[in-house]
């Protein structure tokens, strides 16, 4: 049930959410979208269309152009579930993206958060 209201929600309606998090914590809005194009393919110009054309969640990821490979390597707990263990594998794609937006908000480097350097 909390799966199917995650994947309907709206892109435009939680990228919001994401900058504002980010933001708090003296973070930018250009490194969420950073994070969000690396996950996905999207270029800023398709990125921007999708959150400003009411895109769900579920649509945005399954349409993603280029979904990086290097996301197997996002591992963690992100509402209490281990975003590796989750079967769908859009769910699990949104749960990475938060997980990304937690490590953001942490203060973590972006080259950490985006997996180009060791762990």
């Amino acid at each position: 049930m909390a799966s199917d209201r995650l994947l309907t929600m709206d892109l435009g309606r939680v990228h919001p959410l994401y900058v504002a998090k980010a933001e708090r914590k003296g973070r930018t809005r250009d490194e969420v979208d950073t994070i969000i194009r690396w996950m996905t393919g999207y270029a800023q110009a398709d990125l921007d269309t999708r959150i400003a054309d009411g895109t769900d969640l579920a649509t945005f990821f399954a349409d993603a152009p280029a979904p990086n490979p290097a996301c197997t390597l996002i591992t963690g707990v992100v509402c209490g579930v281990r975003v590796e263990e989750l079967a769908d594998p859009i769910v699990r794609d949104i749960r990475r993206l938060d997980k990304l937006i937690d490590e953001l908000a942490k203060g973590r480097p972006m080259d950490r958060i985006l997996r180009t350097v060791p762990a």
